[in-house]
């Protein structure tokens, strides 16, 4: 794992943007991840923040390996998100 990539244990569901957030530091720089709730039910079941949590929690580590290639793919949006699909 790419030692500039950090992701700390801290997401959290935002209602408005009906997505589970995460942050992520690259190079010392703090970023933000994110994966919408109706990818989640898609990919991983659930039907609530709630179970949507859990189950990111669970598949923690494949999303954050997910979100580390689109950082070196520079897939950020215009505020500087990445966001998985």
């Amino acid at each position: 794992m790419n030692q500039a990539i950090q992701f700390p244990d801290r997401e959290e569901w935002d209602e408005g943007r009906g997505a589970i957030c995460f942050p992520v530091l690259v190079n010392g720089i703090q970023l933000t991840c994110a994966i919408r709730g109706t990818s989640m039910a898609v990919r991983f079941g659930g039907s609530s923040p709630a179970e949507w949590l859990e189950r990111f929690q669970a598949f923690r580590w494949d999303l954050e390996e997910e979100a580390q290639s689109l950082i070196e793919a520079q897939r950020e949006d215009d505020q500087g998100w990445v966001w998985l699909p």
